[in-house]
């Protein structure tokens, strides 16, 4: 069987540095924005492919950043 291999967005998520940044885990914040674990697990881990505006914005006020802190361009 053939292993599917993930091609990169070119878009980095800095939920993890984000998160130490303010002493919060995955949990609370799933929990403050009710979003489940595995899909901002999946952001954290870049392997999203898409967000809905609705999410970002909820994503961006529980941390207190702009969208641009959060997304930017993998080197």
């Amino acid at each position: 069987m053939a292993r599917k291999v993930e091609q990169s967005t070119g878009v980095h998520c800095r939920l993890d540095e984000l998160l130490e940044e303010r002493g919060m885990t995955l949990t609370e914040l799933s929990r403050t924005v009710d979003i489940t674990f595995a899909n901002l697990s999946a952001l954290k881990n870049d392997r999203g492919r898409a967000i809905r505006f609705s999410t970002l914005t909820a994503i961006c006020k529980a941390l207190d950043c702009e969208i641009g802190e959060l997304l930017v361009l993998a080197e």
